[in-house]
């Protein structure tokens, strides 16, 4: 595709604040949402923090060749869930989580070293662009459902008391649930996410170069504008239905004592080593072990998706990223850059699907452009203001956003097969099974360890390529009306004996 700004390029310093800002909200929503899955002591300030320093760390190490941002891993999820629950303290949980983002970037350190010294020959043997490609998509498509139920929800809930009885025990007992559902009507939040959606399509399709450039900014600031216009009238009138921002965010962030001061304004987040430090002494081999098997093998995993996501990437910028700066160089920056960022917000970090879609949609590929991104988390992480700001944008504004990126990704995905010969079995096989596999939402689970649908069906991919690789290449059938009609003509052309 053509970029607007190639890698090497440097924005002006007004374009390159607005630029970062909209990187920064294509990936912050996923960001700060795995901390505040996990709880225990993990704050979205302390993740964005981490997450721009994981990103300096990848740049570096990738010789500013590589315009991707790096941000919280929700692969890890059940290994940092596996942390705080086989720690006898929070301490220790947190000691655990960045012992496992060392572990599991020791994995990658481990394969890049490999990788140095066998080049990926092999890899692309391994996993060709009839792998890639599906899978690539797959890792869109197997976001659909987040997007979708998103779109849908507002910000403003109240809890929800059900009982239930049960038996389980023998005898009948009333079990109580209280969960928090979402009070404003599914449709107005519909609108306002599909307001985002048309703004940004709006802005990236018609809008001049600056407008083009910045469609996601524009796009989430009239989906909230909406948003905030609907929850200001339910707001007045007791309407209920209407209510989709949940504003009370500010005030629990900025007036944490209940009254105005310092940390309203400027607060030091919450880093995930001054807490671990604090468990040392509680650390031990048995819980070390619990850690090794809660981590490794997930690392094994994103790092397939790690391969994906760069040679997506690569097809944007029209640049083999596995070739230079090389797989070695990708691999030790997202794996020393996750074990970074996950000292100071205790989540494991990895190559983000939304930022490379970000890339690809704006056609805004300056590696400038993420550094300032990366610059800029780490200051907003210190902005009380600000960071409420981020986690008040209602989930149907993110939801209209996630539609055009994740919608991105698997087409983008798509465009990697479409000069392969789908006339071929052999291919034909290998893009049906990771297609099917990925949509139908095969997981494989052993023990604590489950592989995603993303990585379970890149895993079936490759075996069904493997087994069908000794099958010759066949030409696509219209290749061979070609070569016909072209026989056809030198038959008819000897025959009145012209020389060609």
């Amino acid at each position: 595709m053509k970029l607007i700004f190639d890698v090497s390029d440097k924005p002006k310093a007004g374009q390159l604040v607005v630029f970062a800002l909209q990187q920064m909200l294509a990936i912050l929503a996923a960001t700060i949402a795995v901390p505040l899955i996990i709880g225990n002591g993990l704050t979205p300030a302390a993740a964005m923090f981490g997450a721009g320093v994981g990103t300096i760390v990848y740049i570096l190490f990738t010789k500013r060749k590589s315009p991707v941002f790096l941000g919280s891993s929700f692969a890890f999820l059940g290994s940092m869930a596996a942390a705080f629950a086989g720690g006898v303290s929070m301490q220790l949980g947190m000691l655990g989580l960045i012992v496992g983002a060392f572990l599991a970037g020791l994995v990658y350190v481990v394969i890049a070293i490999v990788v140095k010294f066998v080049g990926v020959g092999w890899l692309n043997k391994l996993m060709p662009a009839v792998v890639i490609g599906p899978t690539v998509a797959i890792i869109g498509l197997s976001l659909a459902g987040n997007a979708i139920g998103d779109l849908v929800k507002g910000d403003v809930t109240k809890q929800v008391t059900e009982y239930a009885v049960s038996t389980d025990s023998g005898t009948p007992e009333i079990i109580e649930t209280v969960s928090n559902v979402p009070v404003g009507s599914s449709y107005v939040a519909l609108i306002c996410g599909l307001i985002t959606l048309a703004v940004v399509m709006l802005c990236s399709t018609y809008g001049k170069k600056t407008l083009r450039l910045i469609p996601f900014i524009i796009g989430i600031l009239a989906g909230y504008a909406a948003a905030a216009i609907f929850t200001a009238i339910g707001n007045v009138c007791n309407i209920d239905a209407l209510k989709i921002v949940d504003f009370s965010v500010f005030s629990s962030y900025m007036l944490t004592d209940g009254s105005v001061s310092l940390k309203t304004f400027v607060s030091l987040p919450d880093f995930a080593f001054v807490s671990g430090l604090k468990g040392l002494k509680e650390f031990d081999f048995t819980y070390f072990a619990t850690i090794f098997v809660a981590y490794v093998p997930v690392a094994l995993v994103v790092f397939a998706e790690h391969v994906a996501d760069h040679k997506n990437l690569s097809s944007i910028i029209d640049h083999d990223l596995l070739e230079e700066p090389g797989l070695t160089r990708t691999l030790l920056g997202d794996g020393v850059g996750s074990i970074a960022g996950a000292l100071f917000g205790g989540c494991p970090n990895t190559t983000y699907g939304e930022s490379v879609a970000c890339v690809a949609i704006t056609g805004n590929a300056s590696v400038v452009t993420i550094f300032a991104a990366a610059i800029g988390c780490m200051l907003f992480s210190f902005i009380t203001p600000l960071v409420a700001f981020v986690d008040s944008i209602p989930a149907c504004v993110m939801g209209g956003v996630c539609i055009a990126l994740y919608g991105f990704i698997a087409v983008s995905g798509l465009k990697m097969i479409q000069d392969a010969n789908l006339d071929d079995n052999r291919n034909l096989f290998v893009v049906s099974v990771i297609l099917i596999a990925g949509i139908g939402g095969l997981t494989l689970t052993f023990g604590d360890i489950t592989l995603t649908e993303v990585a379970a069906a890149l895993i079936l991919g490759i075996l069904t390529n493997v087994m069908l690789s000794k099958k010759k290449a066949t030409q696509p059938r219209n290749n061979y009306n070609k070569i016909a009609e072209a026989n056809s003509v030198r038959t008819l052309l000897h025959t009145k004996n012209v020389k060609l």
